[in-house]
This record gives C-alpha cells, structure tokens and sequence, in this order.
C-alpha cells in the first residue's frame, strides 16, 4: 500500500496550530446569510481562475466572474471551457463528498469534468493516461525558445497500480487518524506526482485536495481559495513540488509550503471577518442585514476604536439624519452604542 514519507516540523506545527486557531475564529463568526454568500461566491471565483491561471489560461478575475454570471466573454473557447469547467468541479465538491470512498469511478469522474471539451482529443477526458508524459517550461536560451524537462513521471504501464495503490491508502481506516490540512497536502502532491492523465494534472490535484478538506469538515463552509496562494507565486509553488524529488520521496518540505498556503487562506478570510468587527459582538443566533454604508462603519469603528456623527457625514457623503438612519440599525442590533451628549458624543462597539 502507498505510504507517504514526511516529518512534522517546528514550522508545520507552528502553522497547523496557528490554522487551528485562525479556523476558530471563522467557525465561531455569527456571519449574516449575506457576506457568508460573499465570502463563498469570492472564494469560488478566485479558485477557479487561480487553478487555471496556473495552467496558463488568460482569463482575467474580472472576466471568470463575468463568465460565472453567465456573461459573454471575449477569449478563446478552450479558455472559457476550462474555466466553466473547474467552476462546476468546485460546485460539485458536496456531491463528490457525499460518496462513501473517493473510489476510481469519482477520481476519473472529477478529471473529465475539469477537462471535457478541452484536450486535444477529448476521449482522454476521465481516462488514465497511455503515452509517456513530462512536464516541462519553454525558456528562451539566447537564440529561441526550448523546451526544458523539469519532471518525468512515472512510466504509463505504472500509472494504473500506483493510481489504485494511492486510492486504496485514501480510503483505508488509517488515514482517518491523518490531520485533514496535511492530508490534503498529501493528496495534492501523490496526484501531481503520479500525474495520472495525458492533462489536467494540475488542476485535478488542487480539486481533490479541496474536496478532502471539505469532505473531513474542515473547509465545510467553503470560504478558503487556496490556489490564490499557488497563483500569486508560481516558481515557489513549482518550486515547492520540485523538492521531493532532491529529498528522495520525502514530501516534508512541500507539506510546509502547503501549509503556508492554507494558513494565507485562512488568515485572508479571518482578516476580512475581523474587519467587519461583527464576530463576537452579534447576540446568539441574530442575523443582521448590513447595507454598504453600514459595513464601513463597522470597517471605520474597528480601525478608529470610535467615530462622530460629523466625521461619517464626511465618510459616507451623507447628511446628519442619513447617518442616524444607517447606525441606528447597528445600535438596535447590541453592535453599537452613543457614548455622550451634544458635541461630545461618538459612537463604539457596544460593551458586551
């Protein structure tokens, strides 16, 4: 049976403990329907163009959410397609999850879904590959362009047995004792490594490891885009990949680095739930429907510690009353509180 080969470092530890406690944070937020939507929608659209950015798809953010608003896009079919594709991969990751064993039949199922319509020849979509491939870049040596081999993978006969190896071990009783953030490290990497079909590698590897950190329950809400990680700085991430290979199967390093990636995920989204200053100041089970206005406020009164009614006239671009309509909502929801009279009086996050 597969076995992955790892130590747990001082910095995994320092990172798995500061993701723990960073997770805590955005569990606990008694987030409105509203920006719990947002923060799904945002993280949806940044990893579907993230993953194929990657792969070198030209799709800008603006134009995948055009494109997954169902607008009309200017750009190469196989763009579009691949886009379209991931994002109805990542819509299916509750699907994928439900079944009891991510199984051959699923691990084929989610590479034909992110790669229908765009291969070469579509019927390698959903099948293992049948040639040698490799992985390499185009760098320019002076006089042209050529291709350098930077990974060969297994050999094609190989791919079969390792690929049901890897599932087995998946699957198997003991990978339940495994933290959920480094076995999906694992799973991105063994994927990657084995790189099962003629394409699509890549992204076939960053889906699975969000459908394992949903399906162990720790991304259930679906808020973290982790490929923006990957996305920002390529050559680390490649690079990061690359280190098995100088470490002889030893994926320590790499575990390190997607560790990294997942702690950037989550303090993004913590950051963001910090800035609305709303985590622990709802009461229980209260939901509040917060417009614009009064999200900068929140953003305003965090930052200041307090505000005048004067200085968010100037903010908002509003008169005196128009604020007194946007903060007394606050105020009756407990968020909010008038210290003081006339000229004196300001407004604080109320004491709880």
């Amino acid at each position: 049976m597969f076995k992955s080969k790892y130590t747990i470092t001082d910095k995994i530890l320092e990172n798995i403990s500061q993701i723990t406690a960073g997770r805590e944070v955005i569990e606990r937020s008694k987030l409105i329907p509203k920006w719990e939507l947002k923060l799904k929608k945002e993280a949806r659209i940044h990893n579907a163009h993230s993953s194929t950015s990657i792969e070198g798809n030209k799709l800008t953010l603006k134009e995948v959410q055009a494109l997954a608003d169902g607008k009309e896009v200017v750009a190469t079919q196989k763009d579009k397609r691949e886009v379209i594709n991931f994002l109805k991969a990542i819509d299916s990751i509750p699907e994928y999850a439900d079944k009891k064993k991510i199984n051959k039949q699923l691990f084929l199922k989610i590479h034909k879904t992110i790669t229908a319509g765009t291969l070469k020849d579509n019927k390698n979509a959903g099948i293992l590959r049948k040639q040698q491939v490799f992985v390499g870049r185009r760098v320019f040596d002076g006089t042209g362009f050529k291709t350098v081999v930077e990974y060969t993978p297994p050999d094609t006969k190989d791919v079969p047995h390792l690929v049901e190896e890897f599932l087995e071990w998946l699957n198997s009783d003991k990978v339940q004792k495994v933290n959920p953030v480094l076995l999906a490290g694992i799973v991105h990497y063994e994927v990657a490594r084995i790189h099962p079909f003629i394409d699509g590698n890549g992204r076939t590897a960053r889906l699975m490891a969000a459908l394992i950190l949903y399906k162990r329950g720790f991304d259930h809400r679906r808020f973290f885009a982790i490929d923006d990680y990957y996305d920002e700085d390529r050559l680390s991430y490649y690079g990061a990949l690359k280190t098995v290979q100088k470490a002889k199967g030893d994926i320590t390093e790499w575990l390190e680095y997607f560790t990294d990636g997942v702690l950037f995920s989550i303090d993004s989204v913590k950051d963001i739930i910090l800035k609305l200053g709303i985590s622990t100041s709802a009461k229980e089970g209260e939901q509040i429907a917060l417009t614009h206005k009064q999200v900068k406020i929140l953003e305003r009164v965090k930052e200041k510690g307090k505000i005048t009614n004067k200085e968010l006239q100037v903010i908002l671009g509003v008169s005196r009353q128009a604020v007194l309509k946007e903060i007394s909502k606050l105020i009756d929801a407990g968020l909010m509180e008038l210290v003081g009279k006339g000229r004196n009086a300001y407004y604080r996050f109320k004491d709880l």
